[in-house]
């Protein structure tokens, strides 16, 4: 009855971007049946009945692994958690380098498929293929939108970068000196003053009252635009340049408005996260990065211990090292929307906390480039916001003994004659 009562219904879930292919088995090793369904309401249904059938017959628990979970498995995913059925991700790099280690006779989708069943019968015995079976755990519900707000908002940025860029090198082909007069091209007031006159070459014949009135811009921005209209000059090109330069300023005002209501949202629903919280009494860690850590983190169980955040971060490297030549190399395994944040919030803090920037000006002393030295910084605030995270804490600054330096953040770290940061924090009640 006991070996009965252990036996487990596995579904492995090879993903692409219109089919799936779908092989079942059991944990004894006995492969059920092998299909295909469609990336549609149709071959979900089909999915989830086909499991439940075998489900009934063999009175077991279901584990479903899949690879690119939160990709092109949407919403198949999402669909699995609601069944109440265990998910596994398959961990791409690490399920290739199983395929290497034990290769199959060809290559195709319902191969791999069938990989994915070995792999989880070879978990049961062997503790490196469990873990690239990663089993993903339960995230709270405000993570996962601000997941999604904070990308949309990047791309948004992204894009208005792009389109900054392009307006910039338009105007100066088209009126060289019209650039002159602004730092920078994405200011309000110059994308207004641009859309001011129907054409560009009125820009240089508007008036001092109609200046004025234009959104923005006071006093000092039209005196620099009057000093530009008395020397104004523009190329043969503006005939058709200069409706593109205006229809991309038009655009970049559109795309601030988008931004400036997603980052308004994107704070309202922070307010509920408890990880946004948490990073945010990190000096120097803003709502911003705060809010795109703590989409992509979703939950801290995901990871074992500090080091697999540190990894996912992007704040560890590998070791490579072999014989007498010691080194390492860049992970592969980094999610690169959390290690900007990251890399953002870890420049800024420096700037707040005396120790910190004593860390990063000793690594700098020892030759390494800004981006090392702040990665290297960014390691051990990894191990600090780890145990924030698991002790519910927050970070705190307060007075060190016997002299009057500071001491900062969780005790769990690192000594405190090498300057490293520390935290002790309170855990909340």
């Amino acid at each position: 009855m006991s070996e009965e009562k252990a036996i487990e219904l596995r579904v492995s879930v090879d993903v692409g971007s219109r089919r799936h292919s779908v092989a079942m088995g059991l944990s004894s090793g006995e492969v059920l049946e092998e299909f295909e369904i469609e990336h549609r309401p149709e071959g979900f249904t089909e999915f989830f009945s086909r499991i439940e059938k075998h489900q009934k017959t063999k009175s077991c628990a279901v584990a479903v692994a899949m690879e690119g979970y939160n990709g092109y498995a949407r919403p198949l995913d999402s669909m699995v958690r609601q069944h109440g059925y265990r998910l596994y991700n398959l961990n791409n790099l690490k399920f290739a380098r199983f395929k290497e280690i034990f290769p199959g006779g060809a290559k195709s989708d319902r191969i791999d498929a069938r990989k994915g069943l070995e792999l989880f019968q070879l978990s049961d015995h062997l503790p490196l293929a469990k873990e690239v079976l990663q089993e993903v755990k339960g995230t709270p519900q405000e993570n996962e939108i601000l997941k999604r707000l904070s990308r949309r908002r990047r791309r948004l940025v992204n894009e208005r970068v792009r389109m900054v860029n392009g307006l910039q090198a338009d105007l100066q082909a088209v009126c060289p000196g019209l650039l002159e007069i602004t730092a920078e091209a994405s200011n309000q007031w110059f994308l207004n003053f641009l859309l001011s006159a129907q054409t560009l070459p009125q820009l240089s014949r508007l008036r001092h009252s109609t200046l004025m009135k234009i959104p923005c811009v006071g006093v000092k921005c039209a005196a620099k635009i009057e000093g530009w209209q008395k020397r104004a000059h523009f190329s043969d090109e503006v005939e058709w340049v200069g409706e593109m330069i205006q229809e991309d300023a038009r655009r970049c005002l559109e795309l601030d408005e988008k931004i400036k209501r997603l980052r308004n949202k994107i704070a309202e629903i922070a307010k509920d996260s408890k990880i946004a919280k948490t990073l945010r009494s990190i000096p120097g860690f803003g709502a911003v990065c705060t809010s795109e850590l703590a989409g992509e983190i979703s939950t801290v169980e995901r990871f074992t211990s500090e080091g697999s955040l540190a990894l996912y971060l992007g704040m560890a490297t590998l070791d490579n090292s072999s014989g007498k030549y010691q080194g390492t190399k860049a992970p592969k395994q980094v999610n690169t929307r959390a290690k900007a944040a990251m890399m953002i919030g870890v420049d800024r803090h420096r700037k707040y906390v005396p120790e910190s920037q004593q860390y990063y000006e000793k690594k700098r002393a020892e030759g390494k480039k800004h981006n090392q030295a702040i990665r290297a910084l960014g390691r051990h605030l990894c191990r600090i916001i780890y145990r924030m995270l698991k002790d519910e804490r927050e970070y705190e600054v307060r007075p060190g003994k016997g002299n009057t330096k500071t001491k900062v953040g969780p005790t769990a770290c690192v000594k405190t004659q090498i300057r490293r940061p520390k935290i002790s924090g309170k855990k909340k009640k």
